[in-house]
C-alpha cells in the first residue's frame, strides 16, 4: 500500500508518498487557493490513504477525504522516523514556530508554540528582508558577514520594522542590522526550548533551518550540536505519510 502525508502550511504545501520507504516528496508555494494546490500536488498520484496535517488541514482533509492530524504529532513522528535519537525539534515556519520534547519512547511530553504573531517565524525574516532589501534566501549570508554587534529591541514586526528603518537612517550597515534580527530570533527561540527543557540530539526544521546563519546561532545560543534534515520542509509531511500507515481512524 501507499501513503501519502500533505502538510498544508501557510506558506508552503509539502506532500510525501510513503510505502517501505519515501517514494516521493514535493513542495509547492501555498497561492490564494491551498485546496487546488494539493488538488495539483496529489494529481497523478498513486496512494491508498492520506492524513493532512499544517495549518490549512481542516480546510483540506475533508474534501480530499483524508484523515487530520496536529503538526505537532507530524513533525515528532517524521523527526524521529529520520534521527531515531531525535530529542527535540525547532521547527521555524512561515507563520508559527514550534519547539517539541519528546520522550525516550518519542512520545509528546511537552511543546511550545508561537502563532499568536509573527515574530520569530519565517514572515517576519521575509518582512525585514524586504526593508533591507534583500532577498529572504539571502538575508542569512548577510548576517553571517556582520562586523559588528547590534542589537533589536522588539521582535514585533512592525516595531521591528520601524527599529530597522531608524538603523538604515543612521548609518548601520545592512548585515550588522540582519544579524541583530537573527539574533532576535535566535534568542526567543532559545527560551521557547528552555520552557520545555533543553535536551541532546535536537533536529532543525522547516523553511527556516535552510537559514544557516539561524542555526549556528541557535547552537551557540543552546549550546548543542542542531541536526539539519536533506529536506527539513517535508518533515511534518513525511510525518503524516507514517501516520497514514499506522492507521490513525478514531485515534
Amino acid at each position: 500500500m501507499i501513503y501519502a502525508g500533505l502538510d498544508a502550511g501557510s506558506r508552503t504545501i509539502k506532500l510525501v508518498t510513503f510505502d517501505s520507504a519515501v517514494r516521493e516528496a514535493a513542495v509547492t508555494e501555498t497561492g490564494v487557493s491551498s485546496l487546488q494546490r494539493c488538488r495539483e500536488l496529489l494529481s497523478g498520484k498513486e496512494y491508498d490513504k492520506l492524513v493532512v496535517t499544517g495549518y490549512g488541514r481542516h480546510l483540506v482533509a475533508p474534501v480530499l477525504q483524508g484523515e487530520v492530524i496536529s503538526e505537532i504529532t507530524a513533525f515528532a513522528v517524521g523527526a524521529r522516523y529520520l534521527f531515531p535519537e531525535c530529542h527535540l525539534i525547532i521547527d521555524i515556519g512561515g507563520q508559527d514556530s514550534k519547539v517539541i520534547l519528546l520522550s525516550e519512547k518519542g512520545t509528546v511530553q511537552k511543546f511550545e508554540m508561537n502563532d499568536r504573531c509573527a515574530a520569530g517565524t519565517g514572515k517576519f525574516l521575509e518582512v525585514m528582508a524586504d526593508t533591507l532589501e534583500v532577498d529572504i534566501s539571502e538575508i542569512g549570508n548577510l548576517a553571517l558577514s556582520a562586523l559588528k554587534s547590534i542589537r533589536i529591541n522588539s521582535l514585533c514586526t512592525v516595531f521591528a520594522e520601524s527599529e530597522v528603518v531608524s538603523l538604515i537612517a543612521r548609518g548601520e550597515k545592512s548585515n550588522d542590522i540582519a544579524l541583530a534580527l537573527h539574533e532576535a530570533i535566535a534568542s526567543r527561540i532559545g527560551t521557547m526550548v528552555k520552557r520545555v527543557g533543553i535536551k541532546e540530539k535536537i533536529v532543525f526544521a522547516g523553511g527556516g533551518s535552510y537559514n544557516k546563519c539561524l542555526g549556528k546561532l541557535l547552537e551557540d545560543k543552546l549550546e548543542r550540536n542542531v541536526i539539519v534534515p536533506d529536506a527539513p520542509q517535508t518533515v511534518g509531511a513525511l510525518g503524516a505519510a507514517l501516520m497514514a500507515k499506522r492507521g490513525i481512524k478514531g485515534k
